[in-house]
């Protein structure tokens, strides 16, 4: 199986902020990974923000942070 990602997709990733909770307004790959462990024992939103939070989730347990550091520096935006 070929994997290909969608360069648009992760542009939007990196440059997601939270939009809820004690951790508002910081961007998903600064969220402590600890928080997004329990919201994969607990269960992700529903919607977009679940799919995001589920997928740095991913991107956090498999070190891979790093990747989204450097598309953050190579497409940078403003604030979705």
């Amino acid at each position: 199986m070929n994997v290909i990602p969608d360069k648009n997709k992760l542009i939007e990733l990196a440059h997601y902020r939270m939009p809820f909770g004690k951790y508002k307004g910081r961007y998903l790959i600064d969220l402590p990974e600890p928080y997004l462990v329990w919201f994969n024992q607990k269960g992700f939103p529903d919607g977009k923000i679940g799919f995001l939070l589920k997928s740095m989730h991913e991107i956090k347990v498999n070190g891979l942070e790093s990747l989204i550091r450097q598309i953050q520096k190579d497409f940078p935006q403003h604030r979705l």
